[in-house]
């Protein structure tokens, strides 16, 4: 358990680091500050996490059985008279742990996040004040519109602004203004122009017209609308709902029924997987036995074996799409690897049996 959170330490950290930075660098952009994007980052993790405890499961046990094969340890161990079953319990009890932290996780944890994440990102699409108020920068909200503040001040007054509407078909209208505030009513977020200029180009004509007013009202509404409510998609949903009505729950995602059942069954799946990976290494290694030089091509073949077994729930998942009857062939990985397991470690029982000792053959008589 050790080992293992060492490795989980490192892996989600190198994960998280590069969602992070992507993140980071879109809500920084949009003007979010630095809270908000602290709060999608931890929103984002438990996605994170689900995606490294299989390979920290795998490498924690390969790491244990390397460190006491190259120490004698394993082999002093197996001359006592345990075999490689015997053996492997304690690796079945470190993968039965960890397949329920990662239970909690694909059950709970990581649909609730995602869900959570949604929301707030539907919130603050709408922000005003990230979509709008930036200050020495030209923004483009929407298509065809460029708004642009020299400065902010701490009252909330914005200073030299202009706003360039290009979406009238024929016409180009471009506002300035010494200062402007942005109100709220029931209307919609407004935008108050004071003292300032509208200059409007006709396309067609190409002649310019200039009109100078004292106060003017732009409605800012369309700028700053939150996007339309998305569908709820399949990873939002529950276990239970995604396997006892996966036609409802794909009508609503405007998914397919197999996409549901594949979504619902794979929870479970990438727990046995869970489980299953530190077998597959501790089993891969314990086929060779002790070597002065290593087990370095053990190693390899465990890695080799844990790849093969990931590959078969690649396999899978497009006929289950097709077909939601075939949701059983979600769990063929599973079955792959303790296939794998079992045939490994009864080779390895074989290696490591001690050999019975022959009776001596007694003399014929004369």
């Amino acid at each position: 358990m050790v080992v293992f959170g060492f490795f989980a330490l490192v892996l989600v950290a190198v994960y998280w680091v590069n969602k992070a930075v992507a993140l980071f660098d879109r809500l920084i952009s949009d003007g979010h500050s630095i809270p908000v994007v602290m709060e999608f980052t931890v929103l984002s993790l438990p996605a994170v996490i689900a995606q490294v405890l299989p390979l920290a499961s795998f490498a924690a046990a390969v790491y244990v059985t390397n460190r006491l094969t190259s120490d004698s340890e394993m082999t002093v161990v197996q001359a006592t008279g345990y075999s490689p079953w015997r053996l492997g319990r304690p690796v079945l009890l470190f993968g039965i742990i960890v397949a329920l932290m990662m239970s909690v996780l694909t059950h709970l944890l990581v649909p609730k996040s995602l869900e959570q994440l949604r929301v707030r990102e539907k919130a603050l699409s709408g922000s005003v004040s990230a979509r709008l108020l930036r200050d020495g920068v030209f923004l483009h909200p929407v298509k065809g519109v460029t708004f642009y503040i020299r400065d902010i001040t701490p009252e909330g007054e914005l200073r030299d602004v202009v706003l360039s509407d290009r979406r009238m078909t024929g016409r180009d209208v471009i506002y300035s203004s010494e200062k402007a505030y942005l109100l709220r009513d029931d209307g919609g977020p407004k935008l108050v122009m004071l003292s300032g200029m509208a200059q409007t180009m006709d396309l067609e004509t190409r002649r310019l017209s200039t009109t100078n007013f004292n106060d003017l009202v732009y409605d800012v509404s369309e700028l700053v609308t939150a996007a339309p409510p998305t569908r709820r998609r399949l990873n939002y949903m529950s276990t239970a709902e995604l396997i006892t009505d996966p036609v409802a729950s794909a009508a609503e995602s405007k998914d397919r029924p197999g996409e549901a059942l594949e979504e619902g069954h794979l929870r479970f799946q990438l727990a046995l997987l869970v489980l299953i990976a530190p077998l597959i290494g501790y089993s891969a290694l314990m086929v060779g036995g002790f070597s002065r030089f290593g087990v370095t091509r053990q190693i390899v073949f465990a890695i080799v074996l844990l790849v093969l077994t990931k590959m078969v729930e690649s396999l899978v998942s497009d006929p289950v799409r097709g077909d939601p009857k075939l949701w059983p062939m979600v769990y063929l990985p599973s079955l792959v690897g303790l296939t794998i397991v079992a045939v490994l470690l009864w080779q390895a029982s074989r290696v490591h049996r001690p050999r019975r000792r022959q009776p001596p053959a007694q003399e014929s008589a004369a």
